[in-house]
């Protein structure tokens, strides 16, 4: 559990598998997809979410068109696309 919120279990995960954003929202609870949409990338947790081939192929795809924001005005002005990919989970990478 996360000591600072009892509510989430270590198994939750709030990090987009594709871009690394993580804005607090759960993509995955207790690992069932949510099917949250990723305002950065568009990625909808519980599409193809288990599969790594279609998460890399979506990643390279998005990457590809220049990262584009699904929600472009919860785009942070300091944004920085190199340091969020960093964040994308081990297992996803």
């Amino acid at each position: 559990m996360d000591p600072n919120n009892p509510m989430r279990s270590d198994i939750d995960e709030e990090i987009c598998r594709v871009c690394g954003y993580d804005d607090g929202s759960l993509f995955f609870e207790e690992t069932w997809p949510t099917h949250n949409i990723c305002c950065c990338c568009g990625w909808e947790s519980g599409t193809q979410a288990y599969d790594l081939t279609g998460t890399r192929e979506y990643r390279g795809y998005w990457t590809g068109q220049g990262a584009p924001w699904s929600c472009p005005e919860e785009r942070p002005a300091d944004w920085d696309l190199l340091a969020q990919l960093k964040n994308i989970p081990e297992p996803w990478r």
